[in-house]
């Protein structure tokens, strides 16, 4: 059984059995119904799905879920390294390995304790019978801040096998400049924790070797375009100037130099929205959303909404779809208002749907459908 310290963190798929019923919604497009597949999560995080159909899901306060087609929530898995859970640390992000068939292969960040405080971690650990086995950490944030705030972490594995990591400025705005260190950062190495010889800071001390990119906030959502295999990342602006920005290797994104939105007090930030050098988000929200989670929609369920963003809201509590044209934001829709629910996590599903995670002491796992169309 993990510990915890608190902080003073050709695959054949099959869907999820639902009950019938479920909240319904409308939209531009659909009439739409959220099915709850699984309830009684503290504090879900992320999901990714195993080829049987299963589900993994993270739990904030450091468990590791199996869920069933049938809703079935499983004991925690047991093997998690320790734990750092507190703030907005803890368990955080799972994706499983494209070859997982081959190695039973997961990826996992999460909090972790150590000299100076704490910081994101990322490890890779094989699947076996509910436990995890040959656990390795193969990333950790340098150095560690005690701070409780910030951590990013989300992964995603690009096409060519390597890792996209995020990570937060822990607080410490100014650092997200500082290529000495960890903090606002797009992080790229292989499934093994080595640094690919074509990063952009590689040879370049004092520039740490493993950075792809600088200048972020709190980066907590990240996917790969479909078409363009690019990665699209959101963070969490202040008080306002929440962005979405695509990945360019080395580019500096500019925070805290520049950003929309003014901090917390009311004072403005930086120098103001451009700066020579830095570079423009491709959307941004003032007010902020407070977005978590993100994914293209492919599927055939929504033929409607196919290559569109789906990007979840914890403040507005609400799914927010992006219209797209090229790398252009062309129309916005604000889905789910009613739900009363803060989304921690959006993920298409094998079967074509889009799953959310409610981030509740009591979370849920919801499927969207679509009723009918208007």
């Amino acid at each position: 059984m993990a510990r915890v310290y608190l902080i003073l963190p050709v695959l054949v798929f099959f869907g999820f059995v639902a009950p019938a019923g479920g909240q319904s919604f409308s939209s531009e497009l659909y009439h739409l119904r959220a099915v709850t597949i699984a309830q009684g999560l503290k504090f879900p995080w992320s999901m990714a799905w195993l080829p049987d159909g299963r589900m993994l899901v993270t739990e904030k306060p450091g468990r590791l879920r199996i869920v069933s087609r049938s809703g079935k929530i499983s004991p925690p898995v047991k093997g998690l390294p320790v734990i750092a859970y507190g703030g907005q640390g803890g368990l955080l992000d799972v994706v499983v390995d494209p070859d997982f068939a081959s190695g039973r292969t997961i990826f996992f960040s999460f909090t972790e304790a150590g000299k100076g405080g704490f910081g994101t971690a990322v490890a890779r650990a094989e699947l076996r019978d509910g436990r995890l086995e040959k656990v390795k950490i193969i990333f950790r944030q340098w150095p560690k801040s005690q701070s409780g705030r910030h951590f990013g972490s989300r992964i995603v594995i690009a096409r060519d096998g390597l890792l996209y990591i995020t990570i937060g400025d822990r607080g410490e705005r100014e650092r997200a400049q500082d290529r000495s260190v960890n903090r606002g950062q797009v992080i790229r190495i292989d499934k093994n924790g080595a640094v690919p010889e074509d990063n952009p800071f590689v040879g370049k001390p004092p520039f740490r070797p493993e950075i792809f990119t600088y200048g972020h906030r709190n980066p907590q959502g990240a996917t790969l375009h479909p078409q363009t295999g690019k990665l699209w990342i959101h963070e969490h602006g202040a008080r306002g100037g929440d962005e979405i920005n695509i990945i360019e290797a080395g580019r500096n994104y500019g925070w805290p130099v520049i950003a929309y939105g003014v901090h917390y007090s009311g004072l403005k930030i930086g120098e103001g929205t451009h700066k020579s050098g830095m570079e423009q988000p491709l959307y941004y929200w003032d007010p902020s959303i407070a977005p978590s989670g993100m994914a293209f929609y492919t599927g055939d369920k929504f033929p409607g909404w196919k290559g569109n963003l789906l990007v979840g809201a914890l403040k507005y509590r609400l799914l927010v779809r992006l219209s797209l044209k090229g790398e252009k934001v062309v129309a916005e829709e604000r889905l789910l208002k009613g739900l009363k629910a803060r989304i921690r996590d959006v993920r298409q599903g094998p079967d074509g749907f889009v799953y959310l995670l409610t981030d509740a002491a009591n979370g849920k796992i919801l499927r969207i459908e679509p009723v009918a169309r208007k």
